[in-house]
């Protein structure tokens, strides 16, 4: 590996760490040096492409890794990402709904003062972030989140006990209420709701609405803001993974863009 380049570990084997991984491929500035697997993977090498010589594992390293990538689930960051910052590695995190499970945050924060490093929440399939972190330091008065994907990307969860989701004929509201609760109730539909929160009045402030809607063919999420710096309504309307419809392509793009960020002399 040519000296310099920042050494990955992944955490996490699904379509949006496979996308990452596809990504990262061509990149000189980054080697995966390691993935941490799924509790079910017996394989004793990783086989995505671009995986190279990274190994499967059931832990972050100890050694050799500058940077890790948690794209696996709520508990992987209590799991691998707590550990690592304890050690001093920085982190991406795109399970950012786990930090409404009470107690997480403030172990991830104890955590990286410990290890004297960072945790980085990954925007995903949401933009404008930046802008709703600014204005959050002048005030925010009221902050809106409405995420809206066809009735499929809802099977298997609280909304399936709810709602027939193959026979809806118009959009359904499965949940109306604080971002804490949706993102505890919807872990796997949430994470936007989450990091909309955090970035903006908080996850007991910030009002979710989540809608299964047979109209829609895409994920779209839906951003309304106003305070002190005045009003801010953002759209993105996501093309999600044939494979995992709950989940946006943008979302692995976002993550392979935050790494090479992390590789580059000009960053934004």
């Amino acid at each position: 590996m040519p000296a310099g380049r920042l050494r990955l570990c992944l955490v996490g084997t699904g379509v949006i760490a496979a996308e990452v991984r596809r990504q990262l491929a061509a990149s000189s500035d980054v080697h995966v040096a390691a993935v941490v697997r799924s509790p079910r993977s017996q394989e004793g090498r990783a086989a995505a492409p671009g995986s190279g010589d990274a190994l499967a594992v059931d832990a972050v390293p100890d050694t050799g890794i500058d940077l890790v990538v948690e794209m696996a689930s709520d508990a992987a960051v209590t799991q691998h990402v707590v550990p690592a910052l304890e050690r001093g590695i920085p982190c991406l995190v795109c399970s950012v709904g786990a930090l409404a499970t009470p107690g997480v945050l403030a172990s991830v924060q104890a955590a990286a003062r410990k290890g004297h490093t960072y945790t980085q929440l990954i925007t995903g399939a949401i933009g404008a972030i930046d802008a709703l972190a600014a204005a959050a330091l002048g005030g925010l008065s009221e902050v809106r989140y409405t995420g809206r994907k066809p009735p499929r990307a809802w099977e298997g969860t609280a909304a399936a006990s709810q709602h027939s989701l193959e026979q809806l004929q118009e959009a359904t509201v499965v949940f109306a209420g604080p971002a804490r609760t949706a993102a505890l109730r919807f872990p796997k539909n949430a994470n936007v709701a989450a990091t909309v929160a955090m970035a903006g009045i908080g996850l007991d402030q910030t009002h979710v609405t989540l809608l299964a809607d047979p109209a829609v063919d895409c994920n779209v999420h839906h951003v309304v803001a106003s305070g002190a710096f005045g009003r801010l309504e953002f759209s993105t309307y996501n093309a999600a993974f044939a494979d995992n419809p709950r989940s946006s392509m943008l979302v692995a793009w976002s993550v392979t863009r935050a790494i090479l960020n992390h590789a580059s002399p000009i960053r934004f």
